[in-house]
């Protein structure tokens, strides 16, 4: 009779590596995943607006959206290689303050740019070279904050329409 084989020893096993290394890798995904999120810098929320949490909710100021509303504001924010120019589609902005442009990177907050245009002979300009190869999230206002129009400005546009962002606007 031959004597019974010699069992051969755990790590030779291929289900034993199967088992191990599942758990293991998904560990390691983990911390690569906690790692990363710790290193991400700067303001990862879409809007950029200081906002109130109450319970549940999310509040934000639209007062100032409102007030453009009320106006009726509205303006074209171009690119061109002389700078940044906006151009007033309606008559009632004061032509002689400065206003404040405000490009929010959608992903990386690193790369946001703010912007204080001078008044011209057309609307307001800024001399500044915008990167269009990706989509901006647009904000146009006065220094004081008294009314704000915004837009999103997709990829390789040269111009894009703000306007107020309130519901029924």
């Amino acid at each position: 009779m031959d004597p019974a084989p010699k069992p051969r020893p755990a790590w030779r096993e291929p289900m034993v590596w199967l088992l191990v290394a599942i758990p293991g890798l998904a560990v390691l995904a983990s911390v690569i995943l906690l790692v990363m999120a710790e290193r991400s810098s700067g303001n990862n929320d879409l809007v950029p607006d200081e906002v109130a949490r109450t319970g549940q909710a999310q509040v934000a100021d639209i007062g100032p959206a409102q007030r453009a509303q009320a106006l009726n504001l509205g303006a074209v924010v171009r690119v061109s290689a002389s700078g940044v120019d906006v151009l007033p589609t309606v008559a009632g902005f004061d032509r002689t303050r400065p206003l404040e442009l405000h490009l929010a990177h959608p992903l990386q907050a690193t790369q946001d740019r703010s912007l204080q245009l001078q008044p011209s002979a057309l609307g307001w300009h800024a001399d500044a070279d915008i990167d269009t190869s990706h989509d901006w999230n647009v904000r146009l206002q006065p220094q004081d904050g008294a009314w704000r129009l915004d837009g999103r400005w997709p990829r390789g546009q040269q111009a894009v329409f703000v306007h107020p962002a309130v519901p029924g606007a």
